[in-house]
């Protein structure tokens, strides 16, 4: 029995039936079950910044379970203190970093920061995702994911994303925190105005309020730079969530606190169990050292202006979107499922983030020559969609 038949009777259906089953990963390409090969152009949804079976990766990991693993909360380790280290310095700022295993849970030790401030208003935006637990879904705008579980905690108000006079409208005296995303992912890589992040910094400090950055899809070099939007003076936030890239696929993520912010846990506030481990830290030191020392950030620049130059030369598509490796683009029609069934079967991985918008989130050590048999690949893979729908 084939290992997609066994799925569906042991794993709940929390995501439907897999596309397919896959058993090996090689740099930016993928097996399953049948031998058929695929670039992968999602990289686990922004997450595996080095592929698959990176040398570098698997050493550290390998090392780390060879010298310490797990050690609880009640005890550090080198690698957890120099990731921390090493994620403030990146941010050019003090604070102090909560580890955690997920995105979303990093979001959860957000949260708990802004409650501490003594308010409990947030202001989200919508076509927003910050996560499936109920303290990020309270976050998220998407009414598919929200209504099974409401009432959700807390008092959110969604605004529209991009719109500076929306979100001043929506901020006021009792707002704990604002929380965006620097581009979107999940809506399909929707960007704001140049100066939206930083008219946020200026409404929230008008209201004593926080301003949070979900950074967790782009963050950690996915733009092209560390950060999307966390360093940039002119916005500094005052907490910066991180996950997806961290440590290329060993599940970590990070509740970055900067400034006063820093200080509003307390012991006993909150804690993880497998949150900080040894083995997740050193992979995350790990990437971290190979983005740096092989020139990854300029090479998912590069890279990805490559990409969409020769995804918005067809016709067939209305705007390309992003920076660096994190890519969207709008078709003139809402077929982009068709266009993802088109592209598995021609041998590349992306993803229908909405009806007319697609992503892609490749791995970084893409090679020049997956990415041309992409671009040369793009518009039968457009022909096949549309052609369908006829």
């Amino acid at each position: 029995m084939s290992v997609k038949s066994r799925y569906a009777e042991a794993v709940m259906n929390t995501f439907g039936p897999p596309k397919v089953a896959l058993v090996r990963g090689a740099g930016a390409h993928v097996w399953d079950e049948d031998g058929h090969e695929y670039v992968d152009l999602l990289g686990g949804i922004a997450v595996n910044a080095l592929g698959h079976g990176h040398p570098a990766l698997v050493a550290a990991v390998t090392e780390q379970l060879q010298t310490l693993g797990h050690v609880s909360n009640f005890f550090t380790s080198p690698p957890a203190v120099e990731l921390a280290e090493k994620l403030l310095s990146l941010t050019g700022r003090e604070g102090r970093v909560f580890f955690t295993n997920s995105g979303t849970e990093a979001n959860e030790a957000a949260l708990k920061i802004t409650r501490r401030t003594g308010r409990t208003h947030l202001v989200a935006a919508t076509e927003a995702f910050h996560g499936r637990t109920m303290g990020s879904l309270a976050l998220t705008a998407k009414a598919a994911y929200r209504e099974p579980f409401e009432p959700l905690p807390g008092h959110v108000t969604f605004m529209p994303y991009g719109d500076a006079a929306a979100l001043a409208a929506a901020v006021t005296d009792e707002t704990a925190a604002v929380i965006l995303e620097p581009m979107q992912g999940e809506a399909g890589v929707m960007v704001p105005p140049a100066d939206y992040l930083a008219a946020a910094r200026r409404i929230t400090a008008e209201h004593g309020s926080l301003l949070w950055l979900d950074e967790i899809q782009t963050g950690m070099g996915r733009t092209g730079r560390w950060f999307a939007a966390a360093a940039d003076p002119e916005v500094a936030p005052d907490i910066v969530t991180v996950a997806k890239g961290l440590a290329g696929g060993f599940p970590i993520g990070a509740c970055i606190a900067l400034g006063d912010a820093a200080f509003l846990l307390e012991p006993g506030n909150h804690g993880t169990t497998f949150g900080g481990n040894p083995p997740a830290c050193a992979a995350a030191l790990a990437v971290i050292g190979t983005l740096e020392s092989e020139g990854l950030l300029e090479r998912a620049t590069v890279l990805g202006e490559k990409l969409r130059d020769g995804l918005r030369a067809d016709p067939r598509v209305v705007e390309v979107r992003g920076e660096g490796l994190l890519i969207g683009l709008t078709l003139t029609e809402p077929l982009t499922a068709e266009v993802a069934a088109a592209a598995l079967a021609a041998g590349f991985i992306l993803n229908n983030a909405t009806p007319d918008r697609i992503r892609l989130a490749p791995p970084f050590v893409l090679t020049d020559a997956d990415a041309e048999a992409f671009l040369a690949a793009w518009p039968a893979i457009l022909d096949a969609a549309y052609e369908g729908e006829k």
